[in-house]
Parts: C-alpha cells; sequence; structure tokens
C-alpha cells in the first residue's frame, strides 16, 4: 500500500472512533491548536525554532511589528522622532502597557530587553553595531545615539522571524544572553501558564485581560490592533498524523500548523475545514554542518559534498510532486527577493554520481571521521528531511551516527559546542521563515562572527565584512552587487546547504474566522457563531 492511501485511510478511521465534540459555549472561549513540534524551550531570545517565535508572540510583545508585507509599524511604540541625520532616534512608548505580573512596562525594561536581545540576533547584533548609546531619559522614552544612520531600526525591533525582539521586565532582561530566561512575563495578549504544562503534550495560554490593543492601523500580521477574542489557547502536540487529522475532522481540535502533504488533498475535500498557505514567503530549508568540529571544519570537505545535495529530493519529501507547493535551484537567499541571484547556482546538482562524491570527500580530506546528524523524529518535516540527508550520506561513504531524538533533545543538543565525545553534533536539518533569508540582515545562518554565530557556528571574516558593506551601501544595487559576492563565497565557504523552499499549508475549522496571514497568530482570530 502507498504511504499516502496508508494515511489517510488511518486517518477517516481514528476519525470515526473520535469523541463527540466539546458543548459550544466551552468551544467558543477555547482554541485547540496543533503545533508543528512541541514547545520544548521558551526564551524566543535563546533558539531559532519557530515553534518557539510563536510561543514569543503570544506572551511578549514587541516595539514594533511588521505587517504580512514585512514593512514595520508602531506596536508598543507610540512612535518616534529621527533627528541628527538619522543618528538619533527617539521612541516614545503607548500608555498604559503593563506586563502580566501587574507591574507597568517602563522605558528601562525595554532597554534591558534590546540588549539582551542584540546579544544574540543577526539583526540585533548589526544594530547594536551601530548604536553608540541607548537609554531610557525617563519611564516613556527610548532614545538611540547612532554611530552612522541605520535606517532599519524598526525593522530590526519588528521583525518576525525567529529571535524576535521581546520586551520583559528589567529584571529578567538582566539574564544573560548566554542563558534562558524561564520566567515568562511578557505584556502581549496571552499569558503562558506553566502550572499547565504537560512537557511532549500540552502548553496552555491565558488571555491577559490587561493587554492594551494599539487604538489604530489594520490587523496585518503584527501591526495594527492585536485582539484576544479567545479567553484560553491550548496547544496539543501530536506528532502522529493520523491521529492529528483524524482530531481537526471530527472537532475536538480546531487548528493543524503543518499538516503532513500526503494529507492536504483529504483535508481540503473536508466540509467544515479550511486549508491555506498563511506565510506566502515560504520555509526556506537547509542542512547545517557544525563548523567547530571535523570533518565539517573542513571547508574542502563542505565543498565536496555540495555536489550531493540534490534539492528536489528534500523538497519531494517534504513537500510532495506539486510544483506549486516548492523550489529547488534555490541559492542562499530567498528565491525572487531583490537581494536574491543566480551567482554560482552551477554548484548545485541536478543529479550526483555517489561514487565520485566518495572520491572527491576523500581527496578533501575525509579520513572516516565519524558524523553525527541530529534528527528530530517527533518533527514531520525535519525528520523527513533527515531521512533523506541520512541515505545520502550513508551512499557517499560518511561514517554516520543517525541519531533519532525528540524535538527538545535536539534543541538542548544544538546549544552544546562540545566534540562529538561529549555530546556535540556534526550536521542538522532546518527550515527558517523566508521573510528572515531575503536579505543579510536578519539571516542568522549567514552570520560569520564564529563562536557567536547561531548553532554551527560559521566563522569567515570575509563574510562579515561584505555583510557590513551591504549596511553602508548607499543604494539597493549596490546592495545586490554585495549580495552576489556573498552567494559566490557561501557557495565557497558553505556555511550551510540550502535545500530548497517549500509553502506549507494550514488547516483550521471552517467556523475560525479573523486568520491573519504570515505566521500561526491567535490575534484577532474568533469563532463565528
Amino acid at each position: 500500500m502507498q504511504r499516502r492511501s496508508f494515511i489517510a485511510g488511518a486517518a477517516l478511521a481514528t476519525a470515526a472512533l473520535s469523541a463527540p465534540r466539546l458543548a459550544s459555549a466551552q468551544k467558543a472561549s477555547v482554541l485547540r491548536f496543533m503545533p508543528q513540534a512541541d514547545l520544548a524551550l521558551l526564551d524566543p531570545v535563546q533558539t531559532t525554532g519557530l515553534v518557539t517565535r510563536n510561543h514569543g508572540m503570544m506572551v511578549f510583545d514587541t516595539l514594533y511589528g511588521v505587517d504580512e508585507h514585512a514593512a514595520p509599524h508602531p506596536q508598543m511604540a507610540e512612535g518616534h522622532v529621527v533627528e541628527q541625520d538619522g543618528r538619533l532616534w527617539t521612541i516614545r512608548l503607548r500608555e498604559g502597557l503593563r506586563f502580566h505580573d501587574g507591574t507597568p512596562v517602563l522605558a528601562r525594561d525595554c532597554v534591558a530587553s534590546i540588549r539582551r536581545w542584540g546579544s544574540r540576533d543577526a539583526f540585533g547584533m548589526a544594530l547594536l553595531a551601530a548604536t553608540d548609546e541607548l537609554w531610557a531619559p525617563d519611564d516613556r522614552i527610548i532614545r538611540f545615539r547612532l554611530k552612522r544612520p541605520f535606517p532599519l531600526l524598526p525593522d530590526a525591533l519588528g521583525k518576525a522571524g525567529s529571535n524576535i525582539c521581546p520586551i520583559m521586565p528589567e529584571r529578567l532582561a538582566a539574564t544573560p544572553g548566554t542563558q534562558p530566561v524561564t520566567e515568562m512575563v511578557g505584556s502581549g495578549p496571552y499569558r503562558f501558564m506553566a502550572g499547565e504544562r504537560v512537557p511532549g503534550a500540552l502548553a496552555v495560554y491565558q488571555r491577559f485581560d490587561g493587554y492594551v490593543p494599539r487604538p489604530d492601523g489594520t490587523a496585518s500580521m503584527l501591526a495594527g490592533p492585536r485582539v484576544a477574542h479567545f479567553e484560553r489557547v491550548e496547544w496539543h502536540t501530536m506528532p502522529d498524523a493520523a491521529t492529528a487529522a483524524a482530531a481537526l475532522q471530527s472537532g475536538q481540535m480546531d487548528w493543524w500548523e503543518q499538516p503532513v502533504m500526503d494529507l492536504v488533498p483529504l483535508l481540503r475535500r473536508h466540509r467544515e475545514l479550511r486549508t491555506e498557505v498563511l506565510d506566502t514567503a515560504g520555509a526556506y530549508t537547509m542542512i547545517r554542518p557544525n563548523h567547530l568540529q571535523p570533518p565539517f571544519d573542513n571547508p574542502a570537505i563542505r565543498r565536496a559534498l555540495m555536489r550531493a545535495m540534490r534539492q528536489q529530493d528534500y523538497m519531494q519529501v517534504v513537500a510532495g510532486d506539486d510544483r506549486g507547493l516548492w523550489k529547488d535551484r534555490t541559492g542562499f537567499f530567498l528565491p525572487g527577493a531583490p537581494m536574491a541571484s543566480g551567482a554560482g547556482l552551477e554548484a548545485l546538482p541536478t543529479a550526483y554520481d555517489p561514487a565520485k562524491v566518495r572520491a572527491d570527500l576523500a581527496a578533501a580530506g575525509y579520513a572516516n571521521e565519524r558524523v553525527v546528524l541530529l534528527v528530530p523524529s517527533d518533527f514531520p518535516v525535519l525528520n523527513a528531511m533527515s531521512e533523506v540527508a541520512g541515505d545520502m550520506l550513508r551512499k557517499v561513504g560518511i561514517n554516520l551516527d543517525y541519531q533519532s531524538l525528540d524535538w527538545g533533545t535536539v534543541l538542548q543538543r544544538l546549544a552544546s559546542q562540545e566534540p562529538l565525545e561529549k555530546g556535540g553534533w556534526s550536521m542538522f536539518c532546518n527550515f527558517s521563515l523566508g521573510v528572515g533569508v531575503m536579505n543579510p540582515a536578519a539571516h542568522n545562518y549567514l552570520r560569520g562572527n564564529g563562536r557567536r554565530a547561531t548553532f554551527g557556528w560559521y566563522d569567515s571574516p570575509r563574510m562579515e565584512a561584505l555583510r557590513d558593506a551591504w549596511f553602508a551601501a548607499a543604494d539597493a544595487a549596490s546592495q545586490q552587487r554585495i549580495c552576489r559576492d556573498m552567494q559566490l563565497l557561501a557557495f565557497e565557504e558553505v556555511p550551510f546547504y540550502p535545500t530548497g523552499v517549500f509553502y506549507q499549508p494550514t488547516a483550521y475549522r471552517a467556523d475560525l474566522t479573523g486568520m491573519l496571514k504570515g505566521a500561526p497568530l491567535f490575534t484577532n482570530l474568533r469563532r463565528a457563531s
């Protein structure tokens, strides 16, 4: 039996056995959501995991918020004034902002939060590198004195990709960026109910009645009024696709963030469900090697393995045969974005000879070192990509240690810079929001700042110099030329292996209205009466 038929049949069978729907009064106030993976880490500054980013956007608010077209708008900020030829920014907070513990949001909380975030995030590091002084002259004023103009300041503070800039109380923001914050006190529309957390199964959020939505603008992604209509939102982790599909069809669950592609046609036919692609920029996929450990500390070995990275293999296993749901032949920036180009794409194979790659790896210096591939077995997209990667690595002669783990354990292991014998790792599959890889500003995986970079710790002074030049460029044409050079250098040094872009449908009950584009968001969403 084909996998597609088996899963669909199982989903229908399970649906037939499902429990009856809950009472309508309870359903009206509770939203039940199935996330892409379990919420293993809580601090959105600590990890690039999108499930943590989604959690962060519920609990925390940001000074600016981007709309579905990635344009920033004031959010917690009332507005700003720019003076001294772009070198002095004064941001004023809106009145009435409060944290979940009842304390007012003060400018000094924001300053401490920005500094902590800027110690970890690529865009934040660039902003702080351009900042001469950041301070709070009073309770509602945040002031940046810049070394040079930084017109992307609102874009940085309002970014929607991984590592958002969450505003938290100063006492929590004083935690070093290398250590996780575990007490979830934000000023966002929902409070995290830590006492109801069941690792691997459940996360719960309660509407924060003290939240003050922005009074003006149009609700779009993180911009405009963020109104919480549901009193309670429950995240139920369901790694088994058939079980998740059945729960959605029966009405036990309201929303499945990332249904497996095999089941999307089945869900589309269900008259009480809706399926759509919310993030039209797509999910940019990659394989990230660990640049600190052999064998991938050797750029010649990284280049030799590039000849086995056939992108269509990864896209087909993730998104199926519908070419409208994926793209291959992608470089190091989001295809179609202004900074993308065809520079160096000839390095990407459409077919490969495993014996030839094996010989090239040996010539580059590969000496049968053990390679640990971390595989999140409970994260369907990354598990599928890892299966393809594992098969490829074995075929080209890599001494593979394929470690199948839960997503929470993978995230914890990724933070380790230790050698393999002390719990380190060699490679992992991942994807990032397309909006985060459109240009160098927020592209964490193109940072070449070594041990300060994100997991994998790519070290390249040449890439860092090009990135600095991009920020200083006078016009878009100059920026495009620099990004072309960055891509050529990336094919030479291989910070990661691009494996394509896919467009993930989401699925939800048809009685949900107000679904916003761009990300799983829980504001402005309500149930039709």
